[in-house]
């Protein structure tokens, strides 16, 4: 009997992000039966990074590593008919399309290779309203991608396109899909934003890893696509990790804001998701809806800011408080000149009685930023040095004296969709542009949500870390971060909504208790998430914070205790088998 499961595509994704796994590349093309093969090379600080890199050399500005990958790997796709997709390209996709075509010449290898382009508008800054920054480029959508695809490419190369969209363009040249279909572009969307962050989809930063198989060398994550979006997560056989709903479940809180997603093509509704534990290693992702996108597109600036140093004291034994007193004063005093900006930081990481010198140590540390080098340079640096021996009872540092090193600040900007100029070249050099979506309409604003109101009765609780029923995923957007929280048990659910409100949040987080929070429902997901304004400062190449990308902020989180039901403790574990009580 001919089967009648519709027809998907399998796109695998081998990089989360540029410095992820060498050899994955190799690993998803050797565990066969992929259709298309993406890699995410870009994130905020990327763009800074290569941003520096071209102003040093204009032939620069795309991740090298993936050019690398190629060399051992091209010939293998091209031999298993795996079109490959990335946002390599960063800020020059033409420069490294180039470095690909004389690869492929070099060696023998007959590959279609297209780019896509027109997301710089480093040049239009100041016209756009958008100021004078180091790099200014805008986030394209999928259709630059299906083009190139439906004119036969099997490399596209892209610059600043969002991430997603590695996922979307190949579903969309696949099946057709046209700007007016936005349930299967949502669809595509969720698919692809499980997927971009590579590991992270099969149990990598994920809160309960410790109930995960063979969490050693994770295996990479495939979204299966059907005509209508709809979506099966899984990964190759026999590799590390695991595809459940609550690994899925954390991917899809990663980096969101409320329950609209915002897109250049579609604006997916997060609060649309049904998850499903479709077999061992498989989740399917079903009933996405999609609206309208934004009139405007959003564009990722960065600008050079100036010069940052630091230095590191360690203070031990008694007295913590009177030696970081006493050094701070002397410093101050000492500092030929005054930078900017700076700050100090006591870590309270001794304890009494300790057993060994670390345990009976604090750090204290001192953080300086200039748009003058010399003000923060070695001069900085070295006034610590100088006071070596005429300050608290031993003194010492955690590294030499040091120059400082530039750093940059980002911010999000956003213009009329139509200003930015769309273009795909083809493999065979014709260059075409691509209109923005003719349904672009204002999207209102997810209002916050607070918990419900009303007394409930769960009966007797317990204080317990918060972890022990929920998870938690947290991470960037700019200089805010965000965490989603969920449990796996939907029948705690409510209990989440009620109890973790704002208030409690910045009870539980003091760091946070003096800054603009939002809090969102996502009850498909079970999950609320959080929203932190400015915690990150000016963004993660700005700010000195000890997680300066909130990864952990969660899992912080998740170690405070709360009084939880004592009816809850028995929590579900997760399971690949679609028998796991997640899904029950």
């Amino acid at each position: 009997m001919a089967s009648t499961a519709p027809r998907s595509i399998r796109i695998g994704n081998a990089s989360g992000f540029y410095g992820d796994r060498f050899a994955a590349v190799r690993e998803m093309l050797d565990g066969g039966e992929l259709d298309y093969l993406t890699g995410d090379y870009l994130a905020e600080l990327t763009m800074l990074i290569l941003g520096r890199d071209r102003m040093k050399d204009p032939k620069a500005g795309y991740a090298k590593t993936f050019l690398r990958q190629m060399e051992d790997c091209l010939g293998l796709a091209v031999d298993k008919g795996v079109r490959i997709v990335v946002n390599a390209g960063g800020l020059n996709p033409h420069g490294l399309t180039v470095a690909l075509r004389e690869l492929a010449d070099s060696v023998g290898i007959d590959a279609g290779i297209a780019f896509v382009d027109g997301d710089d508008l480093t040049e239009r800054a100041a016209e756009l309203g958008l100021g004078t920054p180091l790099t200014a480029n805008a986030y394209l959508g999928a259709f630059g991608i299906k083009t190139a695809l439906d004119a036969g490419a099997d490399v596209v190369v892209t610059g600043r396109v969002t991430d997603a969209s590695l996922t979307v363009g190949p579903a969309a040249s696949e099946f057709g899909w046209e700007p007016a279909d936005l349930d299967a572009l949502a669809g595509a969307v969720v698919a692809g934003h499980v997927i971009e962050c590579g590991a992270q989809a099969t149990g990598g930063n994920y809160s309960f890893f410790t109930q995960l198989p063979r969490m050693g060398h994770l295996g990479f994550p495939i979204a299966e696509i059907a005509a209508d979006g709809s979506s099966v997560i899984t990964k190759h056989p026999d590799t590390g990790g695991a595809v459940t709903v609550g690994t899925v479940t954390a991917q899809l809180l990663y980096e969101v804001t409320g329950p609209r997603y915002l897109g250049p093509d579609v604006t997916t509704r997060l609060d649309s998701i049904t998850l499903t534990q479709a077999g061992e290693d498989r989740v399917s992702i079903s009933g996405v809806r999609g609206e309208a996108p934004p009139a405007t597109t959003k564009v990722s600036l960065n600008h050079l800011a100036g010069v940052r140093n630091e230095i590191t004291l360690i203070l031990t034994g008694l007295d913590i408080e009177a030696k970081a007193e006493l050094f701070m004063a002397q410093f101050a005093d000492a500092l030929p000149t005054q930078p900017a900006e700076m700050g100090w930081e006591l870590s309270r990481l001794d304890r009494p009685d300790a057993t060994t010198e670390e345990q009976a140590s604090a750090l204290l540390r001192c953080v300086v930023r200039d748009p003058d080098a010399k003000k923060v340079g070695r001069a900085f640096s070295a006034t610590a040095v100088e006071l070596a021996l005429a300050s608290y009872p031993g003194f010492t540092m955690t590294g030499p004296p040091g120059n400082g090193s530039p750093y940059g600040v980002f911010e999000p900007g956003y213009v009329d969709a139509a200003e930015v100029e769309h273009r795909v070249a083809l493999p065979n050099g014709v260059v075409e542009r691509i209109d923005p979506s003719p349904l672009r309409t204002e999207v209102p604003a997810d209002p916050d949500e607070p918990s419900p109101s009303g007394a409930h009765d769960w009966g007797p609780t317990s204080s317990i870390p918060l972890g022990t029923v929920a998870g938690a995923r947290s991470g960037d957007k700019g200089g805010s971060a965000n965490i989603g929280v969920w449990v796996r048990d939907p029948a705690h659910f409510e209990w989440l909504d009620h109890t973790l409100d704002v208030a409690l949040l910045k009870e539980l987080l003091p760091e946070v208790a003096d800054l603009v929070v939002h809090r969102y429902r996502l009850p498909n997901l079970h999950a609320v998430n959080f929203v932190i304004e400015e915690v990150l400062g000016r963004g993660v190449a700005d700010n000195v914070r000890f997680d300066p990308q909130a990864k952990g902020m969660g899992e912080w989180l998740r170690s405070r205790p709360v009084p939880i039901p004592v009816a809850f403790t028995a929590a579900p574990t997760d399971s690949a088998s679609p028998d796991s009580e997640e899904n029950r």
